[in-house]
């Protein structure tokens, strides 16, 4: 499942987590740093990203317009690098199931 973490998460984690979430990017990455949600939302769906985000303006628009893109809502307030990473490792089979579900729009990972 390819991952694009929205900018309030750090840009190290693409790299980080490349073994298990491979060609995912940051925002940043791809020109959207400055970006409002509908055109991170865009470029997520055209291009076969789910957005990862402690934001839950993504969420609320994911029960609004469904998916694609799915969106992964982390509830982990402030925190280190780290303890996404754990927190993205810890779950990677929930996430990458929840890729799978035509089902489900948005994965809350706690």
């Amino acid at each position: 499942m390819k991952l694009l973490f929205d900018q309030n998460l750090s840009p190290r984690l693409p790299r980080r987590l490349a073994d298990i979430y491979p060609d995912s990017v940051h925002v940043r990455e791809v020109g959207l740093r400055d970006a409002d949600d509908a055109d991170v939302w865009e470029y997520a769906k055209l291009n076969g990203f789910a957005i990862v985000s402690k934001d839950s303006d993504f969420q609320q628009r994911s029960l609004l317009y469904g998916d694609p893109p799915k969106v992964i809502w982390l509830r982990v307030g402030n925190c280190t690098v780290e303890t996404v990473e754990v927190l993205l490792r810890r779950y990677s089979v929930a996430v990458h199931t929840f890729g799978l579900d035509a089902g489900k729009s948005y994965l809350l990972l706690p």
